[in-house]
């Protein structure tokens, strides 16, 4: 699982590279540089919105456990 979130990290920060690579280069004439940089940044969002959900699904199936703070002081 943490192979899994690893990967998806790397992922995301892939994506955001390349929507600066594409904002970088500007706009071309026909608007493909928008184009690709949107869908580079909306790659991202779902990469995150998949990992999010893969990390509420393995805390639900108990494959991972929070180990938070105590309340207590």
């Amino acid at each position: 699982m943490k192979i899994i979130i690893a990967l998806a990290f790397v992922a995301i920060i892939a994506s955001l590279a390349s929507a600066l690579v594409f904002m970088m280069r500007g706009s071309r004439e026909d608007g493909a540089g928008n184009k690709r940089m949107a869908w580079a940044l909306t790659v991202r969002i779902g990469i995150s919105v998949l990992v999010f959900l893969c990390i509420l699904i393995a805390w639900k199936l108990g494959y991972i456990q929070p180990h938070g703070i105590p309340a207590s002081s």
